[in-house]
């Protein structure tokens, strides 16, 4: 038995052993998503009622664990960086609170102590010959929060794939292991309708052979990528990976030849999607995971030519203003990686950044271009970062436009029953 192993039989344990290891007034941190271990997690709703102050932050939660209760809030609460389905109404409710921070720079947070992280917990693939185990499906702000921590619990998982990149912790970093094999949580694609069709489409028709391209999450997006896939050499550098950008390298559209930054490779910082993308990222020389500060900062992000960005919001006023994270003071979901894309793709050479929306919400009743957005909004991208917005009407190009000038561009978008009374609006804000 090597020393590797012998040090893994070592620390081999229950989940509810190394739940134990969490003290009062500890801060918990979870990885994005698939991430997130629920045995562990379970453990820990488990003593919950004999804890004090015990917060957990993590972006994206997928799973709604018993510890998620407004009743056992002074035990263990949920502190969000960005909110999942699982946290919406607690934040809604005000049960649930949120951090909010630019997804690029939670590892700086956590690196200096102004973000807590006592413990981390999280699901790792099986440790290698070498003692290593592979935070593959979200090192993202994880690996700051392993340099941090008092104490590291892994989950070990033969279905979590052994990634290439940043996302390796030794044996001898961790206090705890917990073995499991519980099927990986799985997100299928969004459903993609008419609206969302069109607006996917005028995007792709500004995306040249050789970008490098960042996708988020959610309908317009994915229905972007299905109509990429007669492209030519595109790249991939993202944080999220998904069954989406798996379509285009399965089509040939994604070469990553023709990158100008770290070429021959897609780069990410978390993985949401199938089992089959899950298998995509196991010891594939051509992708590679790493923290988010590093995919997602925007001076190296930059370093590719032709790197679009596309993502989506909620709400865009006369100026560009976006609220991508909230429903007037309501928090919705958080500020993510968008601004952070956003100001990677304006410095690159040739690079494009698309803010995506439908015209409308609530079945056509509202317009989501509004002359002023909504009270209490939280401001995302703002109305100096914003370059394309794209609805089913057409494509804005607002960068290095005047006030007036942006106002007219997104009126000329909106939906048509809405035109007459933003022009109204805009004259009446000086913006006509």
């Amino acid at each position: 038995m090597t020393s590797a192993q012998a040090l893994y039989e070592q620390k081999r344990m229950s989940a509810a052993d190394a739940a134990a290891m969490i003290r009062d007034g500890d801060t918990v941190v979870v990885p994005t998503g698939v991430g997130e271990p629920p045995a562990l997690l379970h453990a820990l709703s488990e003593r919950r009622h004999g804890l004090r102050d015990v917060a957990v932050s993590q972006i994206l939660p997928l799973r709604k664990f018993a510890y998620l209760d407004p009743e056992t809030r002074a035990n263990v609460r949920h502190d969000a960086y960005f909110f999942g389905g699982a946290t919406r109404a607690g934040g809604q409710a005000g049960w649930v609170d949120f951090v909010p921070a630019y997804f690029s720079e939670l590892p700086m947070l956590i690196d200096r102590g102004l973000s807590p992280a006592d413990v981390v917990v999280s699901m790792a693939s099986p440790m290698d010959e070498h003692g290593y185990f592979s935070l593959s499906l979200a090192p993202d702000y994880t690996m700051a929060a392993v340099r941090r921590a008092r104490v590291v619990l892994l989950e070990v998982n033969p279905n979590v794939p052994f990634a290439h990149g940043d996302c390796h912790v030794h044996v001898s970093q961790v206090a705890g292991l917990v073995e499991s094999e519980e099927a990986l949580f799985e997100v299928g694609l969004p459903q993609i309708g008419a609206v969302q069709e069109a607006i996917g489409k005028y995007v792709a028709d500004l995306i040249e052979d050789g970008a490098t391209l960042q996708i988020g999450y959610g309908g317009i997006p994915d229905a972007v990528v299905m109509q990429l896939q007669h492209k030519r050499d595109l790249g991939i550098h993202t944080e999220m990976i998904g069954d989406g950008i798996l379509s285009l390298i399965e089509s040939g559209a994604v070469t990553n030849r023709r990158k100008t930054f770290m070429p021959g490779k897609t780069v990410a910082t978390f993985a949401l999607g199938s089992n089959r993308l899950y298998r995509h990222l196991h010891r594939n020389p051509a992708l590679e995971m790493h923290p988010v500060d590093f995919t997602n900062d925007p001076y190296v992000a930059a370093r590719n030519d032709k790197l679009c960005a596309i993502n989506a919001t909620l709400q865009i006023d006369l100026l560009g203003q976006c609220g991508s994270e909230s429903l007037g003071h309501l928090p919705y979901s958080g500020t993510g990686g968008q601004v952070d894309f956003v100001r990677a793709a304006n410095r690159s050479q040739g690079g494009k950044a698309f803010i995506v929306l439908p015209s409308t919400a609530k079945g056509g009743a509202v317009s989501r271009i509004a002359p002023v957005l909504s009270p209490g909004t939280h401001v995302t991208t703002s109305k100096n970062d914003i370059n394309y917005v794209v609805t089913e009407y057409g494509v804005a190009e607002l960068r290095g436009k005047t006030a007036s000038q942006r106002a007219a561009a997104l009126i000329g978008i909106a939906h048509p029953d809405f035109r007459g009374e933003l022009r109204e609006a805009a004259r009446k804000l000086n913006l006509a």
